[in-house]
């Protein structure tokens, strides 16, 4: 594994158990739903982490036999684990919000507790940040959820920080519903993370305006006199393309195969672009 994503696999494991351990004290020390739901977030970041971990592990794998390209598609699975973890886990912290708010239960919040969502928040920030650039760096699917569930983290911690606070002052029912806002948002960030990751599974097509910049590389090339289709689907964190090319049928066969040896090396140097696969048609 490359040893910067391998560092950002790591932190992000031992970030969020700290995190976890933290949240989930606090929470049973003084029996706030919103920071109970906040820990809950963090156990399905530390699954998901170890997840991810594993499945970046296995995609930095080489090609062999059984896998001619690569393991690169283990890595969407990873966010399709974070994804059905959080739609789990936030259906069940809806169900103790809702129960909380019905009973009238309060918790006992004292004002150091409200540092627990503070601390949070920085640490989850500085995540944020720091996964957001290794996840670009890398065009890595799991790593750009990671920094997108660190930067929701932040946003869940708020709504913990604002439950607290709010009883802390004597608003009890606040801390239940900032508990119910933060299962609401964790289950439409599992969806989110879930519908992207399978949209690479299924090799979606790339945004049209890449395709336009394949055709006009192809076309680029000496001897190219059309194009037939042209097709491309995700190998994650990758695109392979198909291209059909047309050439003048009197062409000597090794100077067809030079056109489209050209257009394959001049469609793989678009930094998207693992592999071209180019099928001469004389014409």
């Amino acid at each position: 594994m490359n040893p910067i994503a391998f560092r950002a696999t790591m932190l992000n494991i031992l970030g969020n158990a700290g995190l976890l351990a933290l949240k989930l004290a606090a929470g049973i020390l003084t029996g706030s739903i919103a920071l109970i739901s906040d820990a809950i977030n963090s156990f399905n970041d530390v699954a998901a982490s170890i997840a991810t971990f594993i499945c970046v592990y296995i995609s930095d794998k080489q090609a062999d036999e059984g896998h001619p390209f690569g393991h690169s598609r283990a890595e969407p699975i990873a966010g399709l684990i974070i994804a059905v973890l959080a739609g789990i886990l936030g259906f069940e912290v809806i169900r103790e919000a809702v129960s909380r708010i019905i009973e009238g239960t309060s918790p006992e919040v004292g004002p150091y507790v409200l540092l627990v969502p503070i601390a949070t928040m920085a640490a989850k920030g500085g995540m944020f940040l720091y996964f957001r650039r290794v996840g670009r760096m890398f065009r890595s699917p799991a790593i750009n959820a990671t920094a997108f569930d660190s930067l929701m983290d932040v946003a869940v911690a708020f709504a913990a920080l604002i439950g607290l606070a709010g009883t802390f002052f004597g608003y009890a029912w606040l801390d239940p519903a900032a508990g119910l806002l933060i299962s609401v948002w964790i289950m439409y960030t599992g969806y989110r993370i879930g519908m992207d990751n399978i949209d690479y599974l299924m090799g979606r097509s790339p945004d049209p305006w890449l395709l336009k910049q394949i055709k006009e590389a192809a076309l680029d090339v000496p001897g190219v006199e059309g194009l037939g289709s042209v097709k491309a689907h995700s190998v994650c964190p990758f695109i392979h393309v198909e291209i059909q090319i047309r050439v003048d049928k009197s062409l000597p066969t090794e100077e067809s195969h030079a056109i489209g040896e050209e257009v394959s090396n001049r469609v793989e140097s678009i930094s998207t672009i693992e592999k071209s696969f180019v099928h001469i048609d004389p014409v």
